[in-house]
């Protein structure tokens, strides 16, 4: 989350007169986050969150994102819920960008996550899995492995100044990826960006997931090696194996891997972590004047592809 646009008052209060969420006490711009604009809204009705949506998300995509949230919680996921207008719509536009306002999920997202979190994340995000199982839409990852190079081209000339070296190890990454990458894998929904700020725990207990916008249909195990690497990894590429063996266990627990699943897990943990150190490439090289965004550093996910590189097979992420 983000604040790329801001909205004067005037044009905040002249959109939420087609809700009916009562008189609007205080709103606020969350910086977290790099994709979309964010408002905390506080109303006589209770708390929201109110999406602009920004660069990356295509309008045409928003109600694979909308109808999933609700189909999601109608098979007993916590999920934040579109809130319609008094005209029945979930999307409208705001500050000519289209927006939604969401319900507010209560809970608090983990910093440095522990076993715990970690297999109580691999249970939620199985269940997600199995919750998509019947959603009747579906949509193409456009952030896959045919989107890296194309990706790669917008940084590659400054990728060393960010890193020595980094362009070179990126093509070498990309040729192999694009050589080696897995088909035919169990698949369907997946979230696709499920790091610890998209997951919320009161205690000890996981309360909700958020954050559905790069939502999409691909392979199930690819999610989880995105979760392997945005949960199982400190910042200077520290890998925490037993994080991980607790994240795949509870996964499992939920829904067993099948064998190529598992055979190709260090595969797509790397094409996980190439795909996220290139968009915070780009992002980190391109954050727009005056944004109240805190661009990720795409250095953290160079050092994590340093440790996928020289990984052999599932045992090395604590699969047994």
């Amino acid at each position: 989350m983000a604040v790329y646009t801001e909205v004067p008052d005037s044009a905040l209060s002249a959109f939420l007169d087609a809700y009916d969420l009562g008189t609007l006490l205080s709103y606020k711009g969350i910086a977290e986050g790099v994709e979309n604009t964010n408002f905390f809204l506080h109303t006589a009705a209770g708390n929201f969150i109110l999406t602009l949506y920004e660069k990356r998300v295509n309008e045409a995509d928003l109600p694979f994102f909308l109808n999933l949230m609700e189909h999601l919680a109608r098979r007993g996921l916590a999920c934040p819920q579109p809130v319609r207008n008094r005209q029945g719509e979930a999307l409208g536009r705001l500050c000519d960008r289209p927006a939604v306002i969401v319900s507010f999920l209560e809970g608090v997202s983990v910093k440095v996550p522990g076993v715990d979190h970690c297999r109580a994340l691999g249970g939620a995000l199985a269940a997600l899995h199995a919750a998509g199982r019947d959603f009747g839409i579906t949509r193409e990852n456009s952030l896959s492995v045919s989107a890296w190079r194309p990706l790669f081209a917008q940084a590659e000339h400054q990728a060393d100044s960010v890193s020595p070296g980094l362009a070179e190890r990126t093509r070498a990454d990309l040729d192999l990826l694009e050589s080696a990458w897995p088909t035919g894998l169990p698949g369907g929904v997946i979230h696709a960006d499920l790091f610890t700020d998209n997951v919320f725990f009161i205690g000890d207990a996981l309360s909700g997931l958020i954050d559905f916008y790069f939502a999409c249909t691909d392979a199930f195990a690819y999610d989880l090696a995105i979760c392997l690497n945005a949960w199982c990894f400190s910042p200077d590429g520290s890998f925490h194996r037993d994080r991980a063996a607790a994240m795949i266990a509870g996964y499992e627990a939920v829904r067993p891997l099948e064998a190529a699943e598992v055979e190709a897990l260090p595969i797509l943990a790397r094409g996980a972590a190439l795909r996220f150190m290139l968009t915070r490439l780009v992002d980190w090289l391109n954050v727009p004047p005056g944004a109240l965004v805190q661009p990720k550093d795409p250095r953290e996910y160079d050092r994590r592809l340093a440790f996928h590189r020289q990984a052999r097979d599932a045992r090395d992420y604590g699969r047994a």
